[in-house]
């Protein structure tokens, strides 16, 4: 392993470091940070996948000069050092982690503070990746990597207690155990990360972070950190996907495979996702032979909501499927954390951690995930230490550490087990006792799931996914002109709307229905007592019919108004499509295709296969009219619940789309002047040029693909 690091191959660099500690969870690393950052004098820069203002870093009844919230604390901080510049880069995430994120950061982490704290937004990335790096480099002096964001639902203690009153995020909301793990390095180690984290401000900021003065750099070690070694140099490797002008970096993946390619006795893993299919054939590959590698996983009961347990889930067993046949000799064991039984209680595990034959650790940034290797920004550190060494010894200690963490004993005991059996596995088997321990992960695949769900490349990939791809995964190119068709159709229904408008208004059919009796018979119908019943029953009765769902969601804006006429609209097309998609669950297969023709194998083959993405893409870009969609997906083998959630997601952009029109269109009938007119026709404009863009993109598609299939 010694000679294991390959700098342009497998790394970046490698460079000394006079000490390393690995911190291991939020309570050691928030602490070890606080204190660090309480010595910083020119720089803090900070770089995130999250970061919140909220945040208390210390939670033990420590008081002294600084406050333990983080904005607070780094407010503080530059008032006292009046040279000290704090730069702080998050993710600027995608809107699906709206819910997990602090509102307004840009307002609290810069507006609200000090002017020498600088915060920015990083989207300098392709479509579909995140900035998923965690750095912190004080000084140049001090830099800390791994998984661990400075952000809510990270403070925890190795102790993990089930009830601890502490672990609350920043709305004093409980939040369940949580378990990551973070490396400390000082030297040029850390002047290499304070360099990778400069090119990442001034990629997304377009401004030079100030560079540190190394003459004027003092020691600022937290006093209590103890490093847990000394002297030793640390390689640095990255995942960047291409984008502009910056080339492709896949050393995390590269790092991976040959440090599981050399193991020789043991592989120990805590990682929070498993869905790589490189990272499981490497593994299943040793597994199969006579003489390779104990395999020790560790992973989370769950990795998260219902959307990860029904997606990166079902990547993971799918993997653990693959090694489990590939365990010829019985050496693989997979577990997740359980803490308690009653309640039943389990373990959060987000560490990003490989030890491999007690002699080469890894802590970084990186899931075991395709996207970490080729999609998203990562950033992990490695030390390698002779075999039998003091560093191979730290790392064995390391190693245990975690253990007895997820065992609930001590590292003394995990050591002695170990030092008996010669085996992590069976050390593992004779310790799992009592409430706290490593339960066995079963990975079963629920019902029907693992046949819809697309393949990894679209739900984990591991390179930019072109929209094109994605289209044509889901929508045939011989379905997708059709498809413009129907887009087509709204703006022509658009139109004549506008059309009668202008009618209604420049006409004497202006004495019969004029702006006054319109507005007369949406407020009546508003007050109605039964209006929350008659609009849905109306879309239903509609939708039966196939009635035109463009003219009817105009229709309830117009009379409801954007928002309350966009809520009933959701739940009236919502309400339709799922009566319809019944309707066509009784008639049955045979039946509706009499009326949709090849199209409903078509569909029905997506649907069965793809499911829930079936359904969204089907409604942002549709191959049929509304009603006929719902028809087939009826007879399809997707389920109603998947029908639902994916009708509900995806109509709400065509829906938003829609509202602007109606709502500006009300509006320029009710107050006809230059303003609204000008707004009407902006938000009709824009409608257009879309529709039109999009037509013309799908064309030179075609015409593109139909090239290369003649040449």
């Amino acid at each position: 392993m010694e000679r294991i690091f390959k700098p342009k191959g497998n790394c970046w660099l490698v460079k000394p470091a006079s000490r390393v500690s690995i911190l291991v969870d939020g309570e050691a690393y928030f602490a070890a940070l606080h204190a660090a950052m309480q010595k910083a004098h020119q720089s803090i820069i900070i770089v995130g996948w999250d970061l919140h203002s909220g945040l208390r870093l210390l939670r033990n009844g420590q008081s002294d000069e600084y406050p333990a919230t983080l904005g607070e604390f780094l407010d503080c901080l530059v008032r006292k050092r009046k040279r000290l510049n704090i730069y702080l880069l998050s993710w600027d995430f995608a809107m699906i982690y709206a819910m997990e994120r602090e509102f307004f950061p840009r307002y609290k982490l810069k507006w609200r503070t000090h002017k020498r704290i600088h915060f920015c937004l990083d989207g300098e990335h392709p479509v579909g990746a995140s900035q998923h790096q965690k750095i912190v480099v004080i000084d140049d002096a001090v830099a800390f990597a791994g998984g661990l964001d400075i952000s809510k639902w990270r403070w925890d203690t190795s102790q993990h207690r089930p009830d601890d009153e502490r672990r609350i995020d920043p709305d004093g909301k409980a939040y369940p155990p949580f378990h990551d793990v973070q490396m400390m390095v000082d030297g040029e180690a850390a002047v290499v990360l304070g360099k990778l984290v400069r090119e990442r401000w001034y990629r997304a900021c377009g401004e030079a972070a100030l560079e540190v003065n190394q003459k004027k750099v003092s020691d600022i070690w937290p006093v209590d950190v103890t490093p847990d070694f000394k002297n030793i140099s640390v390689a640095i490797s990255r995942t960047r996907p291409k984008y502009k002008e910056y080339d492709e970096i896949r050393e995390v993946e590269r790092l991976y495979l040959d440090s599981i390619a050399r193991a020789r006795s043991s592989i120990y893993i805590e990682n929070q996702y498993l869905s790589s299919y490189r990272i499981g054939e490497a593994i299943a590959k040793r597994l199969s032979e006579e003489n390779g590698p104990e395999v020790i996983i560790i992973l989370p009961l769950k990795t998260g909501g219902w959307l990860e347990q029904h997606t990166m889930d079902v990547l993971r067993n799918r993997i653990l499927l693959t090694l489990w046949e590939a365990d010829v000799h019985d050496r693989l064991r997979v577990y997740y954390p359980q803490l308690a039984t009653h309640p039943y209680v389990t373990l959060m595990v987000h560490a990003k951690v490989m030890i491999i034959d007690g002699c080469f650790a890894r802590v970084g940034s990186s899931n075991l995930s395709n996207r970490s290797l080729g999609l998203d920004s990562e950033c992990d550190l490695s030390i390698v230490g002779e075999e039998g060494g003091e560093t191979a010894k730290t790392i064995t200690s390391v190693r245990n550490r975690l253990l007895a963490e997820h065992l609930g004993v001590s590292e003394s005991e995990v050591a002695e087990v170990f030092a008996e059996s010669g085996s992590l596995r069976k050390a593992i088997d004779s310790l799992r006792e009592g409430d706290r321990t490593l339960i066995p992960l079963k990975g079963k695949i629920e019902g029907k799931i693992d046949q819809w769900l697309p393949e990894s490349e679209l739900l984990d990939p591991e390179k930019p996914v072109e929209p094109e791809e994605f289209l044509d995964y889901f929508i045939s190119p011989k379905s997708q002109r059709p498809a413009y068709h129907h887009f087509l159709k709204i703006i022509v229904m658009i139109v004549i709307v506008l059309l009668f408008a202008a009618i209604w208004r420049w006409t004497p059919l202006v004495q019969y229905l004029n702006i006054h009796s319109v507005t007369e018979f949406a407020r009546w119908l508003e007050a109605h007592p039964f209006s929350p019943l008659l609009v849905p029953l109306a879309y239903v009765v509609l939708g039966l019919v196939s009635f035109p769902v463009t003219l009817l969601i105009m229709a309830t804006i117009i009379v409801y108004g954007p928002w309350w006429g966009g809520w009933y609209a959701l739940l009236g097309t919502t309400l339709s499509a799922v009566m319809v998609f019944l309707l066509g669950h009784v008639l049955g297969k045979n039946i509706v295709s009499r009326f949709s023709g090849s199209l409903v194998n078509r569909v029905n083959q997506r649907l069965s296969k793809s499911g829930l993405m079936a359904v969204i893409a089907f409604r942002v870009i549709p191959v049929a009219p509304f009603s006929l969609i719902n028809l087939m997906a009826g007879v399809s083998a997707i389920s109603l619940r998947d029908f639902f959630i994916g009708t509900l997601i995806g109509i709400i952009p065509g829906i938003t789309a829609i509202s602007f029109v109606a709502d500006r269109l009300f509006e320029s009938l009710r107050r006809p002047d230059i303003t609204t007119f000008a707004a009407l026709f902006i938000v009709v404009v824009l409608f257009g040029i879309t529709l039109v863009s999009f037509r013309k993109w799908i064309k030179n598609r075609y015409l593109y693909k139909k090239k290369l299939q003649g040449s």
